[in-house]
């Protein structure tokens, strides 16, 4: 008990799929402590009705910039509109509240990230807003 040395606390494991540099992770590099095969079987494979994203699933994604990010928000706001066909709904469903909501985000957005976007950010956010609202009021009509 006198003559030991032993550290008390935690471990902490980084399991994220990118380094702090923003680099993806290759698959051979460790993220951390080795898992049991009972904990990295239940991560590979969720259980049925669940939509869980496993690290391979993240690896697939595009980079988060804030192109992606508008993009992606402008998608949604099509989806709404009901420009888009809804991936598991099928049909094509129409939600204006909500599709008003989407654009209403970008616009915030927009103000809020005013004088700080390069001139590729700022077109990309006019001309995405504008060609939103235009759709907006003729599904509106």
């Amino acid at each position: 008990m006198g003559s030991e040395n032993k550290q008390g606390g935690f471990t902490v494991t980084d399991r994220r799929s990118f380094t702090d540099a923003g680099v993806p992770r290759s698959a051979e590099e460790p993220t951390g402590a080795p898992q049991t095969p009972e904990a990295s079987a239940s991560e590979e494979t969720p259980e049925p009705g669940h939509g869980r994203k496993t690290a391979r699933d993240a690896a697939a994604l595009p980079a988060v910039d804030f192109h992606t990010f508008v993009l992606s928000l402008g998608s949604s706001a099509l989806l709404h509109l009901g420009e888009l066909e809804h991936p598991d709904a099928g049909p094509v469903e129409k939600d204006l509240p909500l599709a008003k909501h989407t654009i209403d985000i970008l616009a915030m957005l927009q103000d809020k990230t005013k004088g700080n976007l390069t001139q590729a950010e700022e077109k990309l956010m006019e001309s995405l807003l504008y060609d939103l609202r235009l759709r907006y009021v003729n599904a509106s009509k």
